[in-house]
């Protein structure tokens, strides 16, 4: 089959698209299909929106994205299938996706990560609202020929719109890590990096326990903490080490971790959310500690290959633990491996992502 991408962000940028279909391309070349992806923004203009300022070029960057949209209407109707991953324009209703697939009758595979039609935003305007258009994630599932969600919240919410929804969890390459150099840790060393990893959307969630790393950092002087992102935390901590994320480094950088973190509020925008920073830190073999959200509940098994916390004193005492034993920290990052690789790796989930293009 010939199937057209049509993706938000450039190639080998966004972990959703990273993560969630990047990876199974060379799949898709071994089945005999033939697919071309096409990005609302370049490199460039996507490096750019981080940025603050620098307006005007916004404003051409987002002019450039709709013609790239626009051509992409005419484009689909040489291929088989469309995959629109999260949307086809950041901005507006669903003008492209209603063209190729009401009025060329196209059949769009509709995949998102996210709760999408939701904001995490507690004080948006109602401009931001009505520019966001989020309303438009129901019709597009509607008008979909298959449906791809990262987890059962997702999928039960665009089953109200259509029948044909597959769970398609976002998933870790293990077979890329193997091959992989790693930082190994000196088995005598008792210096403990307490870590995390994201963009600078999510950072809010991180600051969000800054009192319990603080006490942590007071309660142990042989802790520091590491954050892995686009952009500096806001924290009061001595032993802070920032990296600035980098694709070609991430997983190097990922294994300096002994100890990984995951907390989020319990809403239903983390609802929808896919416990991927979980997923990181365990198949490195690294025991997490994330808030009981979502699918973290089905990923994370309470204190086998994982801790669950939800209280200040929950969150503290099972850090602590985990500083002070290394071989439970060891024992949960051998059952954390094993979880990956059964459920969330790419390998145990290659049959189910291509039976979307069946």
């Amino acid at each position: 089959m010939k199937i057209l991408f049509i993706v938000p962000y450039p190639t080998g940028e966004a972990p959703s698209q990273r993560f969630r279909f990047e990876q199974y391309f060379k799949f898709l070349s071994s089945k005999g299909h033939i697919y071309h992806i096409s990005s609302f923004l370049n490199a460039h203009n996507w490096r750019l929106f981080y940025k603050p300022g620098n307006l005007v070029r916004k404003g051409a960057a987002l002019l450039r994205g709709f013609t790239v949209r626009l051509l992409d209407c005419f484009k689909s109707m040489n291929y088989d299938l469309v995959f629109i991953h999260r949307e086809a324009s950041p901005l507006g209703p669903p003008l492209f996706e209603w063209i190729i697939g009401k009025v060329l009758k196209k059949k769009i595979i509709y995949d998102f990560d996210d709760a999408i039609w939701l904001t995490d935003k507690p004080k948006e305007t109602l401009l931001e609202r009505f520019v966001k258009s989020r309303s438009k994630v129901g019709q597009i599932c509607s008008w979909s020929y298959k449906i791809s969600c990262g987890n059962d919240y997702l999928a039960n919410y665009a089953k109200q719109f259509n029948a044909n929804v597959l769970v398609n969890p976002t998933t870790i390459d293990t077979e890329r890590l193997k091959t992989s150099t790693l930082v190994k840790k000196n088995p005598h060393n008792e210096n403990i990096v307490i870590g995390w990893t994201g963009s600078h959307t999510t950072l809010k969630y991180l600051e969000s326990i800054a009192n319990i790393l603080f006490r942590i950092e007071q309660q142990f002087v042989n802790v520091s903490f590491l954050v892995i992102a686009n952009r500096e935390p806001i924290l009061n901590l001595k032993n802070l080490k920032f990296i600035q994320w980098k694709e070609e480094t991430e997983i190097e950088d990922l294994s300096q971790i002994d100890i990984g973190l995951m907390p989020l509020p319990d809403d239903e925008w983390t609802k929808g959310k896919c416990g991927f920073k979980a997923l990181q830190y365990m198949s490195l073999g690294i025991p997490a500690v994330a808030s009981p959200v979502g699918v973290n509940t089905t990923i994370i098994q309470h204190s086998t290959n994982g801790y669950l916390a939800k209280t200040d004193k929950e969150w503290f005492e099972t850090l602590s633990e985990l500083i002070e034993k290394r071989e439970l920290r060891d024992l949960l990052g051998l059952r954390s491996i094993k979880t990956v690789e059964m459920y969330y790796s790419v390998n145990s989930n290659k049959e189910r992502f291509l039976s979307l293009f069946a």
